[in-house]
């Protein structure tokens, strides 16, 4: 068995967390509802997770990060009060996580602490491609299932 191999459990009956990205462009607002409804389905819990890409020139000086880290701080409460509109309302369990990092390894970090079953996320906004640098890593490198929303 290879390393981290025992860290998800293939073949177990049902979904108990879900972890999507999201940072507010459409394809993860998709995939934010998608994972919604899978895991009303599924009575699983639901992981938001924000990952605040600190390598934008934004945080180049002290003034910038300051700003960068205030506007990021904002957005997650926005986030925070729009999934409540909508998951409360639909009776799905759910928590959102405010990482600081590369996004692709963010999102892999957060589901192996909260012990996921699953990733999901949107497709590229940056019309790359069909799938953008974070899906085709996760795709690539993530130790569970990753399911690339359009």
């Amino acid at each position: 068995m290879s390393e981290g191999a025992a860290d998800f459990e293939i073949g177990k009956d049902g979904l108990t967390v879900i972890v999507v990205g999201v940072d507010g462009s459409p394809p993860s607002l998709h995939a934010a509802a998608w994972a919604g409804g899978l895991a009303r389905r599924e009575r699983a819990k639901l992981v938001l997770v924000y990952v605040e890409p600190i390598a934008s020139p934004a945080y180049w000086t002290a003034m910038g990060m300051a700003g960068a880290t205030e506007a990021a701080t904002a957005f997650v409460d926005e986030i925070r009060n729009e999934a409540a509109t909508y998951l409360d309302h639909a009776g799905v369990a759910w928590e959102l996580v405010h990482y600081r990092g590369d996004p692709a390894h963010g999102l892999e970090a957060i589901a192996e602490e909260r012990r996921a079953d699953c990733i999901v996320v949107g497709r590229s906004r940056h019309g790359g491609g069909l799938v953008g640098s974070v899906p085709k890593m996760l795709v690539k490198d993530a130790k569970r299932p990753v399911v690339v929303v359009p």
